[in-house]
């Protein structure tokens, strides 16, 4: 990633769907009185509504788990700095704080539309982190 502004970062985003990153575009970060602002410039995606999530650690390496390589399995689960253990989504302050608003991605598989993360103030709380984009929808249950 990449320093835009003072309260504005860039991070590029690659699908990891295989296991290898091909790049599908960036997402800047904002900060805002309201909390942090995710605005996508990301194509080529499956179009409907996916599951949008910071995680624990800052690589999207695949890794083993029972016996099988499963991509991006180094980024770790939902970041929960407070170990809530519970996946309760983007308003609800006793879940994950990694729970993002669901990614909306148009018929034509590009992501523009902004979502606002209110639990999330700062650019540095994602520092050491990485942002995820999960195949399928997410009703923040666990």
């Amino acid at each position: 990633c990449s320093a835009m502004a003072e309260n504005t970062l860039t991070v590029d985003d690659d699908a990891l769907s295989s296991g290898t990153g091909e790049n599908i575009g960036e997402i800047t970060v904002s900060e805002t009185p309201y909390g942090l602002l995710f605005t996508p410039h990301l194509n080529g995606l499956t179009p409907g509504i996916h599951g949008f999530h910071v995680h624990t650690n800052p690589s999207c390496m695949p890794g083993m788990k029972d016996g099988k390589e499963v991509p991006a399995l180094m980024a770790g689960g939902h970041l929960d700095p407070e170990k809530t253990g519970k996946h309760l989504g983007p308003y609800n302050d006793k879940g994950h704080l990694g729970d993002l608003p669901g990614l909306v991605v148009n018929a034509d598989g590009t992501a523009t539309y902004p979502l606002l993360a209110p639990r999330l103030k700062s650019l540095s709380e994602l520092k050491g982190h990485s942002l995820m984009i999960h195949k399928g929808g997410d009703n923040y249950s666990d």
